[in-house]
């Protein structure tokens, strides 16, 4: 059963000032500057793809921008609770007149009877409906609703929520949904925000800025609420470094411009999933940069020590004990025990440890191993060591850090049929 939950998709914002902005290149000097870019274009890129299918235009996007600098600049308006979530239904409804009722536009939303539910609920007022059959009443339809995407929303509008709870008639399914709807949302207000409101004040500030929020322009309130909040989070974050990496400094300007493109479609530079995948090694390599180092240096070293083999793919192994038994090929399956540690001596796997050998196929684990087990006669028993470009490269796979090295000291001890 889907939940039926209070209607706060929305948040304050202040009316667009006619600002136009514009998707476009942008110079990228450094690493800094790239990270801050390709931040702003994969979240512009998500919120394109989730928000702005329904309308991404000009004034949506600038709408959203706009939020983010007021975020960013600390210009949000402070409110409390109640008439923080006033407004946001306001809002949410103003924004239902196109989307319909519960964003189903297959559902026309009708205001007055909407509101009166909401202030029967806010007084627990029952006698229109009762709230357990509201939420069945609301909860059935909405399962078995199947939106017609086509169809514009209708929608018979209001100047105000009302003040005082009223019994209404309801002659039609869509009178009642928009009432119980009205209801349920009235209640969970009354249940969370006002149990202690004895003197009915809450309940009239709530009410005002249920109002405020109707006379608001804004065309997509849920955006601007994220707008909002990402930019007071960039800001909150910014003396920690871009992302929580000290070594990068945040760049407000550019990952504002990063926005743009991606809500814009603009990906002359990155697209969205080029700018994901840039921003996640660059994070590798400034966070485990030194670990990559450390193991080329070791490799190097380790190369030119007496019994120490090197193939082509750069996989280094030295022979511990030679067995007479058959090689294994890419396709087999084998048995094996093995010993694994980073190059500091740290032990990340070792089936020696637990006692247990363990079987699997050779195309099914990484490329040194593939490679490594290859060379072994059955009865043999190698060490190998591993460059991470063999292993487990930028990932990180338990205890093993990203671009790690890594030693494996390995007894084939058969071929499985």
């Amino acid at each position: 059963m889907k939940k039926i939950c209070i209607i706060l998709l929305a948040a304050i914002a202040m009316v667009s000032c006619g600002h136009n902005y514009t998707a476009k290149k942008v110079s990228l000097s450094d690493v800094n500057d790239s990270v801050n870019y390709a931040l702003g274009l994969v979240n512009g890129y998500q919120l394109k793809m989730m928000y702005l299918q329904s309308d991404s235009s000009k004034a949506v996007i600038n709408e959203f921008i706009e939020a983010l600098e007021r975020g960013y600049e600390g210009k949000v308006e402070q409110l409390s609770e109640i008439a923080t979530v006033g407004q946001q239904i306001g809002m949410a409804i103003k924004s239902a007149e196109k989307t319909g009722l519960a964003d189903n536009p297959s559902w026309d939303l009708n205001e007055p009877i909407f509101f009166q539910g909401v202030v029967n609920g806010l007084y627990g007022s029952e006698e229109v409906l009762e709230v357990g059959f509201a939420r069945e009443y609301f909860q059935t339809a909405y399962a078995a609703s199947q939106p017609d995407a086509d169809k514009p929303a209708g929608a018979v509008k209001k100047a105000k929520c009302p003040t005082a709870v009223k019994n209404i008639q309801l002659v039609t399914p869509m009178d009642t949904l928009n009432y119980a709807f009205g209801l349920l949302n009235g209640n969970e207000v009354k249940q969370y925000l006002l149990a202690n409101d004895s003197t009915g004040d809450l309940k009239k500030e709530f009410i005002a800025n249920i109002n405020k929020g109707l006379k608001s322009r804004v065309h997509n309130s849920q955006l601007v609420k994220m707008g909002e909040e990402i930019g007071k989070n960039i800001k909150a974050q910014e003396s920690a470094g871009l992302i929580g990496m000290e070594q990068l400094v945040t760049d407000f300007e550019l990952i504002k411009q990063g926005f743009i493109n991606g809500m814009n479609g603009f990906y002359e530079q990155l697209n969205g999933n080029q700018a994901g995948e840039y921003i996640q090694s660059t994070i590798s390599n400034l966070r485990y940069g030194a670990n990559k180092e450390a193991g080329e240096r070791f490799l190097a070293e380790n190369a030119l020590k007496d019994g120490i083999k090197v193939t082509d793919s750069g996989l280094q192994y030295e022979v511990l004990k030679m067995g007479k038994g058959k090689k294994p090929t890419a396709l087999d399956k084998v048995k094996v025990h093995y010993h694994g540690t980073l190059i500091d001596g740290t032990v990340f796997d070792s089936s020696v440890d637990r006692g247990e050998p363990i079987t699997f196929g050779l195309s099914q684990v990484i490329a040194g191993w593939t490679e490594g087990l290859q060379l072994m006669p059955v009865g043999s028993k190698f060490r190998f060591y591993i460059p991470q470009e063999l292993g487990y490269g930028a990932r990180e796979a338990g205890k093993i850090p990203p671009y790690s090295t890594l030693i494996f000291e390995v007894e084939l001890l058969g071929i499985e049929k």
